[in-house]
């Protein structure tokens, strides 16, 4: 396995695997399969610019994309300390192998590097598994909000996550 920052001419692969995701498992994501479909390459492109708010990775098997994430960075002034971990996803053919907590270690690292202070994800409360690997990762969870996402009109609760990476300095 090779974990490396996505790049403009992986664009084909990424949006390939984002795609299968989101129709595979829609209750797992906010974006939906309907709105990314109707996305133009250009745009696809655009998210794995350097340029971009987000910074995404995949995990490579063999030279395949076999799972990516995503982390964007706040840039407002009061909460430029912290981060969002996004877009997580492993096709389940490579499931059981740690690409996931691989993935989400590599963001917790770069979050670091970067002077991150706090990192924060959602996970669909019914989804188990994925919030059993933010845990082993070191995130906490602190509240679920309900009625988050619909999917075909059924309603899903997503629940919040953080990782404090550093201590939190108390206002005087």
């Amino acid at each position: 396995m090779q974990i490396r920052r996505l790049e403009v001419s992986d664009s084909p692969v990424y949006r390939e695997l984002r795609l299968r995701g989101l129709r595979e498992h829609p209750d797992a994501f906010t974006s939906s399969f309907e709105e990314e479909s109707q996305r133009s390459p250009a745009e696809t492109e655009k998210r794995l610019s350097p340029a971009s708010d987000t910074a995404m990775w995949g995990a490579f098997v063999d030279g395949t994309l076999a799972g990516v994430v995503g982390m964007t960075r706040e840039t407002r002034l009061k909460n430029r300390h912290k981060a969002t971990l996004v877009a997580m996803y492993v096709a389940p053919e490579y499931g059981g192998q740690g690409l996931g907590l691989a993935l989400v270690n590599n963001v917790v690292q770069t979050a670091r590097i970067a002077g991150v202070e706090l990192l924060v994800l959602t996970v669909t409360d019914t989804n188990r598994q994925a919030a059993a690997l933010y845990a082993r990762a070191g995130f906490a969870p602190f509240g679920v909000e309900p009625d988050a996402i619909r999917v075909n009109g059924v309603p899903f609760g997503k629940q919040h996550m953080y990782l404090q990476l550093t201590s939190a300095i108390p206002a005087n």
